[in-house]
């Protein structure tokens, strides 16, 4: 059995993405934002925890990158990919709407819904999709916007599914637990960092991009975020594909680490998409070995 902290309450998308990669012997505890859930692992309450880093249409989740690039280190060790469909709901007995209840994220991707449906509607804002549900139970609002599973967490009637504007909507989220060993390379990895630069300079941003370049390093996320120090400082969260153990990652890397003040290692872990990396021959671990035995040979005075 293991002990998985997530950002609760109880309904919440996290909690249906958990349930994704769980089993009825685990323990699953809700936490009430993305810093209570991360130090849940940080000091030992549980040995993993679940939290939300981007959405396909809201963008990053800033909380928690800046929770990973800061404070204890923590490791991603895995990554679950969630469809976000938004439900309306209600208690069993309302029969008029005028204030409802929901995450602004929840509000963002149902506006076309909310104003065609509710047009005279109070839409107020919760820490949560599943607080507003909790908070909607306790009869604080009318109605509320969240997962379907917080329907039957909380008792509540679903009067429409599936009302978010964009039905693609996906949200992915990682688990992280404290540093360890990685898991082995599976072939379609993604290596996630922390790139702290000096005081801000021109072409800061292009040396870090050319590190991977170089190599043949696709990246598949970059946000840059302030450090909180002064004006000026910032770090990069990178999410490059591939696994540190792979030649031509770890070379990066410690290029990298060469020009950068800091380098945080995030994890190297399977991705959920399941996609294998781009590269070619000239980037392969073949490649690399041999250009050191190369580069040996002549310093041994073996060849020219």
């Amino acid at each position: 059995m293991s002990t998985y902290a997530y950002l609760g309450p109880i309904g919440t998308f996290t909690e249906a993405a958990l349930k994704k990669i769980t089993d009825s012997n685990d323990q699953l505890i809700p936490y009430a934002n993305v810093t209570a859930t991360l130090e849940a692992v940080r000091n030992g309450e549980a040995q993993f925890a679940l939290v939300p880093i981007e959405n396909s249409v809201e963008g990053v989740v800033a909380r928690t990158l800046d929770e990973l690039a800061t404070g204890d280190p923590l490791v991603i060790t895995g990554e679950v990919t969630l469809p976000v469909r938004f439900a309306l709901m209600t208690k069993p007995e309302t029969t008029v709407i005028n204030r409802i209840a929901t995450h602004p994220h929840g509000e963002s991707q149902c506006r076309t819904y909310i104003a065609k449906n509710y047009p005279n509607a109070e839409v107020i804002a919760t820490a949560s999709t599943a607080a507003a549900a909790e908070a909607l139970s306790r009869g604080e609002f009318d109605a509320a916007i969240a997962a379907h599973i917080a329907a039957s967490h909380y008792g509540l009637k679903i009067v429409a599914e599936n009302i978010g504007d964009n039905e693609g909507a996906v949200t992915r989220f990682v688990l992280v637990s404290k540093p360890g060993t990685h898991p082995v390379p599976t072939g379609h990895d993604r290596t996630s960092l922390a790139a702290f630069i000096g005081i801000d300079h021109a072409g800061a941003l292009l040396e870090v991009l050319t590190e991977f370049a170089v190599r043949g390093v696709n990246l598949t996320f970059i946000q840059s975020r302030p450090t909180g120090r002064e004006l000026g400082h910032y770090h990069f969260i990178i999410d490059a594909e591939g696994h540190i153990d792979e030649a031509r990652v770890g070379d990066a890397l410690t290029g990298l680490r060469r020009i950068c003040e800091d380098v945080r290692f995030l994890g190297s872990y399977p991705r959920a998409d399941k996609v294998t990396p781009t590269s070619s021959p000239q980037m392969s671990d073949t490649a690399f070995s041999e250009s050191r035995k190369w580069l040996n040979d002549i310093r041994q005075g073996r060849t020219i």
